[in-house]
């Protein structure tokens, strides 16, 4: 049997070797490379877990756990009885378009990543001050009050359903389908570092996004756009940071 991939390591400032990454999340990502390395399209069939623990030099149960993961992701799909397949739902849609090049773990690709949702979503978040309609506005405030909710009660899957709510009600208020394409997808490659290596949790910050979120939800409801970008702006930074400090943890402890 080959051997198991426990994980990724790395060397801190003190010369000693930290592992940070399970197996599977490794092997998850391989996969990944494998299928844009082939130029594999969506409805392709990829090889067995037995041939991807081959090819990756690993063992079939560590294939079997990236392979739920990227199932959950959207980029895989696993057919009982046919084998596994790429995808063809609409996660990897935004595959073709930036998936090619997106790495989930990869720390530079993270932080473009949020770059490129400060932009998207600053405008978004301007525009929803201008354009929002009272049932857009509404969308909005019960997506937030739902966020306060899931961080009061310690609901992880509560918040995170109402934060990806408010995020896309913000973007629909837009009234630029453009933007509100933008704002999506980048969020779903988002979802993809919390699977791959980020886990989610509701961290020490939480607290601080409910209140951005209402400050973002307030500036649109008062027809202030320039604050409105501004909150975002403020929201994501402080999210970027919590990402920094998670993969510090992890590298370094």
């Amino acid at each position: 049997m080959k051997d198991t991939p426990t994980a990724d390591a790395v060397v801190n400032g003190a010369g000693e070797r930290r592992d940070y990454r399970p197996g599977y999340e490794v092997v998850a990502e391989r996969i990944l490379e494998f299928i844009a390395e082939q130029r594999l399209t969506p409805g392709d069939r990829m090889p067995t877990e037995n041939d991807l623990a081959q090819r990756l030099d690993t063992s079939r149960a560590v294939v079997r756990e990236a392979v739920k993961i990227l199932s959950a992701l959207g980029r895989v799909r696993a057919h009982k009885g046919r084998g596994l397949f790429v995808a063809d739902d609409d996660g990897m849609l935004i595959t073709s378009r930036w998936g090619g090049f997106f790495r989930p773990v990869d720390l530079d690709h993270v932080l473009m990543l949020f770059e490129f949702r400060r932009v998207q979503e600053m405008a978004a978040s301007r525009f929803a001050a201008t354009r929002a309609t009272p049932a857009e506005l509404r969308t909005i405030e019960v997506a937030m009050r739902q966020c306060r909710h899931g961080f009061e009660t310690g609901d992880v899957d509560v918040f995170n359903q109402a934060d990806d709510d408010f995020h896309a009600a913000v973007a629909t208020a837009s009234h630029n389908t453009f933007l509100f394409s933008a704002v999506r997808d980048a969020r779903r490659l988002q979802r993809q570092s919390s699977a791959i290596g980020i886990h989610d949790t509701l961290g020490e910050n939480t607290s601080a996004a409910v209140e951005e979120h209402e400050a973002i939800y307030r500036a649109i409801r008062d027809g202030r756009p320039d604050d409105a970008a501004e909150a975002t702006a403020v929201h994501l930074d402080r999210t970027l940071e919590d990402y920094r400090r998670e993969i510090q943890r992890r590298l370094f402890g």
